[in-house]
Order: structure tokens, then C-alpha cells, then sequence
């Protein structure tokens, strides 16, 4: 056997066999054996007959048809290895010459793993964002403590920004209710925003019993289009208004959530559990920006056919997400005010970003010896047992050898993104740069409030 290869592109090859008599007679054997198997010959039992009975009983035509099939098949992974290539896929195999008994020739094209050439993994750009929580992060969790453990006490008064109304209302355009614009009994509180503009500032001055048209224009930009720029009118009742009374910011407060004596005790608690998610936060921002830069430091090639299958992947997340809405995946794409074609074009590149950067990490693993123990796959497994004991599905899951591999897969390319992360920090902040502990995670102290009932009730 003799194999040349021609490079159609950095992740595409054409690999030529050309087969000898030697090859073909190896290929007839195997064949005879095969179709001897199934053929029932009068004197032996099925699949016992002497090959050269086998042959008289069928055509030449016929076993020749099956002898290059056979060669085909058998020989295809010895003439990838003796040029040295690992394909992912074979596109397409067509038998060029084949003469019976004496020689073949076949070409077969395939997508490979393409050669990558790793940058310099300890050298990259990135940067770790800083981990302490400004004064705002606090300010919010504080106001959000503080919003729990308000009061609502029904006023007879005109409505002013922070109180809380409930209205009914109906939007109209051009005379008719369009879908979802109308509700009974909404809670709304006046400057959240949670509304279009012109609608909060429209009910300010009103008062309980106040019946008013509220003419409001929608954005250009809002989600859903047959909306977007247009005015609008929504018949307006205003049925209650309530006042939002806010306790203190004072050290009272504070014993209400937790084991706190002073409110100081209580924004040093809400500091610290910042920290830590802000830590876990930028970790993972920071791999996933040195990985980036890895793979703009590096040579390497997205192969067609994995670009695809993690395009499929995105594609059945969105769509899964797009039915939890009642809506296809077209409909979802162009509410948000994109052309779904435009989307499928940047989703393409977000996949081939993805299929690089995993080559990459493979290959940095490979080269730095990087593996999981069987210890640390079962640990990993128990967890997910843990995790998972009320799905028989996927505990059933959980025995399957290829299951088995994915996971340690995965601990692999994790242990590779902690490597990345050690070998591109400074001596003295690598300690700071290592990855969030479920523990580190499961510690924050700070109760969360009850819900407070409304004094009108």
C-alpha cells in the first residue's frame, strides 16, 4: 500500500491509497470469510462451507463489488497513520481504479485535527479585575435589606415618587388592545422604571378612584417591534396608593439580620460575602480573557465539522430557552431586534472562537502533563450522585463509560484554566487568583429578611 496526501486547507486533507495485488488478496480473504458467514451451502452447516465452495456459489461481480468495499474500509485507518493524521471525519471516498486481483486506487477526503502551535502561554495580557466591592455594591445590598423590611400604609392623598399604586390599565393603539399591555391590580412602585417612560411620571399627582388616559410613546429600541417608536394610550384607573415606610439604617436594623450587634457588623459581613463573589466572578472572567489571548498568541485552526457541532449546541440552548417563552427561535432572535441571519453569522464566530480555545487547552494540558486520577473522577462522580440522587435518569447516566470520560475530561480542562491562571500571576498574588471553593461560596452570614406584610391588609 502506498498513501500520499494533498492539503486542501489547514483542518481538510485528500489522502491517496493506491492498493497492490497483495492488498486486494488480503481484502478477498477477509471478504470470502464474511460472505461464507451468512451463506448456506448444501452439506455444510450455515457459515461452515469451504471458501472455495463459497466462490462458486456466488458471482465473481458480486464478490469483487464486496472485495474493494472491504479493502476500503480496512485499509483507510492504516493510510491515515502512515502519513500521520488523526481524522475527525471522513467527507467522502471515491474509488478512482480497481482491478480485481491486482491493484486499486482510492482517494479519500477528510477533516483532521489541524497542527497547533502554542503561543506563549506566560506571557498574556489579560488582567484580574479588582475584587473589592465599592461602596455602591454595599450601598445596594443595604437598600435591598432596607426595601424588605419596609411598610406599606394605605394614604388618601395624590400619589408622589416611592409610593407604591395599584392600578389597572389597557394599552390601546389606534383604538385597540394589543397583546400584553392591559392588567388588573398591578403593584407598581413609582421611579422604578419598570415601565416605559411618560407612564411612572403620568400616575405622580393622581389619587385613589382617579380614572385618566395616559399617552405614552414606546422606544425605538423596545423588544418587540410592532410596538417600537409608536405612541400609544393606556386607560388608566388608579385603585390604592400606598406609602413605602423605610426603616432606619440604623444598628436595630442591623440585629434583624442576623447575628449583627451594629450596622457596622452588618456592612463588614456584606463586604466580605461581596469579596468572594466579586473573587469567583473575576476568576472566571480572567480565564476566559487568558484563554482568548491564548489563542490569538497560538496557530490553530476551528475544523468545519466541530465549528458545527458546537454551532448546533448553541442553536438547541437558545431554542430550548426560546420555548420556555412560547416562541421559536426565529420569533426570540428578531424581538430583540435582530436579523436572524445576522445572528447566525456572530453565533458562527462565537463557535469557532469556542472549538480554538478548547484545541488549545488540549494541547497546553497535553504538553504540560496535565490528568485526572481515577480518585479524582469517582470524587467528582460521588459528587454528582449527591447532586443528582433524585434523577434516576441521571444517576443511570452517571455509570456510562462515555458519561465517565466527559467528566474527566472536563476536570482536565479545569485544572489546565487553574494552571493558566498560576502561570500568569505575580509570585505574590497568585494566592489571590486561585478558584472559589464551593466552601468559600457557602459562607455568608448576613439573613436574609422575612417578607413584611403590607398595613392594609
Amino acid at each position: 500500500m502506498k498513501t500520499t496526501t494533498k492539503k486542501l486547507s489547514d483542518t481538510r486533507v485528500e489522502v491517496k491509497v493506491v492498493l497492490d495485488a497483495a492488498d486486494l488478496k488480503t481484502a478477498r480473504e477477509k471478504t470470502l470469510v464474511k460472505l461464507a458467514a451468512n451463506l448456506k451451502v448444501q452439506g455444510f452447516r450455515q457459515g461452515k462451507a469451504p471458501v472455495e465452495m463459497v466462490e462458486k456459489q456466488i458471482s465473481a461481480n458480486d464478490i469483487n463489488s464486496e472485495v474493494i468495499d472491504v479493502a476500503v474500509r480496512t485499509t483507510m485507518p492504516e493510510a491515515f497513520n502512515n502519513v500521520k493524521l488523526m481524522p475527525i471525519a471522513i467527507e467522502n471516498v471515491s474509488v478512482n481504479k480497481y482491478v480485481p486481483n491486482e491493484n486499486a486506487e482510492y482517494i479519500a477526503t477528510a477533516e483532521i485535527l489541524p497542527d497547533v502551535k502554542l503561543g506563549d502561554f506566560k506571557k498574556l495580557k489579560a488582567k484580574m479585575q479588582s475584587t473589592e466591592p465599592t461602596a455602591k455594591e454595599v450601598q445596594e445590598i443595604i437598600d435591598n435589606i432596607v426595601n424588605a423590611y419596609s411598610e406599606k400604609v394605605v394614604v388618601k392623598r395624590a400619589a408622589k415618587d416611592g409610593d407604591e399604586v395599584i392600578i389597572d390599565f389597557v394599552g390601546k393603539q389606534d383604538g385597540k388592545e394589543f397583546p400584553g399591555g392591559s392588567s388588573k391590580d398591578y403593584h407598581l412602585v413609582l421611579g422604578s422604571k419598570t415601565f416605559i417612560p411618560g407612564f411612572e411620571e403620568g400616575i405622580i399627582g393622581k389619587s385613589a378612584g382617579d380614572k385618566f388616559d395616559l399617552n405614552v410613546t414606546f422606544p425605538k429600541n423596545y423588544p418587540e417591534k410592532s410596538l417600537a417608536g409608536k405612541p400609544a394610550v393606556f386607560e388608566t384607573l388608579v385603585k390604592q396608593v400606598n406609602e413605602i415606610q423605610k426603616p432606619a439604617e440604623d444598628d436595630a436594623l442591623a440585629q434583624k439580620c442576623g447575628n449583627f450587634k451594629t450596622m457596622d457588623d452588618l456592612r463588614a459581613d456584606i463586604k466580605k460575602n461581596l469579596e468572594t463573589q466579586n473573587r469567583h466572578r473575576a476568576i472566571e472572567a480572567y480565564r476566559e480573557a487568558l484563554v482568548a489571548e491564548l489563542v490569538k498568541a497560538s496557530k490553530v485552526s476551528a475544523p468545519d465539522i466541530l465549528v458545527g457541532d458546537q454551532l448546533r449546541f448553541i442553536k438547541d440552548d437558545m431554542r430550548r430557552n426560546a420555548m420556555s417563552r412560547g416562541l421559536q427561535l426565529e420569533e426570540m432572535i428578531e424581538s430583540a431586534g435582530q436579523k436572524f441571519e445576522d445572528w447566525e453569522k456572530d453565533t458562527r464566530k462565537v463557535a469557532e472562537e469556542r472549538v480554538k480555545a478548547s484545541l488549545v487547552l488540549q494541547i497546553l494540558a497535553k504538553e504540560q502533563g496535565i490528568e485526572a486520577t481515577d480518585d479524582e473522577v469517582a470524587a467528582k462522580v460521588a459528587e454528582l450522585k449527591d447532586l443528582y440522587q433524585k434523577s434516576k435518569e441521571a444517576m443511570e447516566n452517571l455509570k456510562k463509560p462515555e458519561v465517565r470520560q466527559d467528566i474527566k475530561n472536563r476536570l482536565v480542562i479545569d485544572k489546565t484554566l487553574d494552571f493558566l491562571v498560576e502561570s500568569n500571576q505575580p509570585v505574590e498574588k497568585k494566592s489571590a487568583a486561585k478558584k472559589s471553593t464551593p466552601k468559600d461560596n457557602a459562607a455568608k452570614t448576613t439573613k436574609k429578611p422575612a417578607a413584611k406584610k403590607s398595613a392594609n391588609k
